[in-house]
């Protein structure tokens, strides 16, 4: 049984696909690779690729997809399934890349929950009767995770490159899924990648923001293992 690895999105950790691992577990070997140790998407996905199996489904959200694009520009060989949910194939807009800034050095100054809390959170979620939980949960990742993970993280993403001619080039089976509220990379986003890759299932999650596989679980569970058993 081909092995899955999932990727997390920025400060987040395996906790972000708690209720995948816990439903997809019983049927291959599940993996979680943190991108906590590098400044560079470019050196992330050469880390992965060490200590990866020799083949692969890979799944990455947010951040994690990011990664996961370059995992594949590296090595599309490799990569036997590609989920890509709630992310973005092109470089940080400038715009994006200016806010950057401020928001690392507040961090270095030591306030990386206020940033979390006041920038950051506020912007993942639809509304739900979870919500509350789930921004405790991102607050408590992203506080386990600390500081100098999230400088590293911040820098890999200001310079991370398009990613579009890695998606247009691949053939294997790929899925797109985002949340519908998602107001970080919305659903038009989704659906260029949708176009670009040659052979891609598009999903999106009804009720849910930029974390699908927290607000709705259910779902996005069944979409992963749609996208894992269709032949």
């Amino acid at each position: 049984m081909t092995p899955l690895i999932f990727l997390p999105g920025m400060m987040c950790d395996a906790r972000l696909f708690g209720p995948q691992i816990n439903a997809l577990s019983g049927r291959r070997p599940v993996m979680m690779f943190p991108l906590s140790g590098h400044d560079s998407v470019q050196t992330m996905a050469n880390d992965i690729l060490k200590h990866a199996p020799p083949d692969f489904a890979l799944a990455g959200l947010s951040m994690g997809g990011i990664v996961a694009m370059e995992v594949l520009r590296q090595a599309p060989e490799r990569v036997s399934r590609l989920a890509l949910l709630d992310t973005n194939p092109l470089a940080e807009n400038p715009e994006v890349k200016a806010r950057r800034a401020p928001q690392m050095a507040a961090v270095r100054d030591g306030n990386l929950r206020s940033v979390m809390r006041d920038e950051m959170k506020p912007n993942y979620l639809a509304d739900g009767p979870n919500r509350g939980a789930i921004l405790d949960l991102c607050m408590a990742m992203a506080n386990g995770l600390g500081p100098d993970v999230f400088l590293r993280q911040s820098q890999a993403l200001m310079d991370r490159p398009d990613q579009s001619m890695t998606l247009r080039a691949y053939t294997g089976n790929a899925l797109v899924l985002c949340g519908r509220e998602d107001k970080l990379c919305p659903v038009e986003r989704h659906q260029m990648m949708h176009d670009l890759l040659r052979h891609s299932a598009l999903e999106v999650i009804e009720g849910a923001g930029h974390l699908p596989t927290l607000e709705q679980p259910q779902k996005t569970t069944a979409a992963l293992i749609r996208w894992l058993e269709d032949t």
